[in-house]
């Protein structure tokens, strides 16, 4: 069972990393893989979910413990599995899902990839009484991810819902502002908020190297 690997990253694509541990490349699939902070050359650390199925054996990281922890425990409710829970955390901090299971914010919850009703209810029935101090986010957290998701402010274009997104994964407004800058000569005025986020993304991932 691996519980975490350290090196270094040494590729990105939009849905994993290649971790090159001692030389070995580990590919690890996670929710933001461009928003895995490092300084060129230094080593990062990933909390690991080793997932086995009959056509393959699956590497999923994180980069905190409450991560881990979470999609761990999204994995034991019926109808989520991997790839349905890797989204969920791209969602938003582990303490902001918590803060939604525990106060039944099926709105919020439904809003989050490959989630519907029934699903949102699955998981506030299965989790609300087991995710213990996870559940800390003040409801301003909250409502920075519900408006990501078109909760608070179903009219705001792509990406002042992408820019929300990126400060409910800590990234300040100001750099949020930097990447918004960075991306706008990109845009065509028809990318999905999700796309608009992965670019955004991608830039303050350079932005962090230079």
């Amino acid at each position: 069972m691996i519980d975490f690997l350290r090196g270094t990253v040494a590729h990105r694509e939009t849905d994993y990393v290649v971790l090159d541990v001692r030389g070995v490349g580990y590919r690890v699939f996670c929710a933001n893989p461009f928003a895995v902070q490092h300084k060129d050359g230094e080593e990062v650390t990933m909390y690991i979910h080793y997932h086995v199925r009959e056509d393959a054996h699956l590497l999923f990281g994180f980069t905190t413990r409450e991560e881990q922890s979470l999609f761990r425990m999204l994995l034991d409710v019926n109808g989520i599995g991997p790839k349905v829970a890797i989204g969920v955390l791209a969602g938003g901090k582990p303490e902001v899902i918590a803060s939604a299971i525990r106060q039944e914010n099926i709105g919020f919850l439904t809003k989050l990839p490959g989630i519907g009703r029934k699903t949102a209810q699955r998981m506030i029935l299965d989790l609300k009484d087991k995710l213990g101090a996870m559940s800390v986010a003040d409801d301003g957290g909250l409502s920075i991810l519900e408006a990501a998701a078109g909760i608070a402010n179903p009219a705001a274009d792509a990406w002042s819902e992408a820019k929300a997104a990126l400060m409910a994964l800590g990234y300040t407004e100001a750099e949020a502002d930097r990447a918004g800058a960075a991306i706008k000569p990109k845009l065509k005025g028809e990318e999905t908020v999700d796309a608009v986020t992965k670019l955004a993304l991608q830039a303050l991932f350079q932005q962090s190297l230079r």
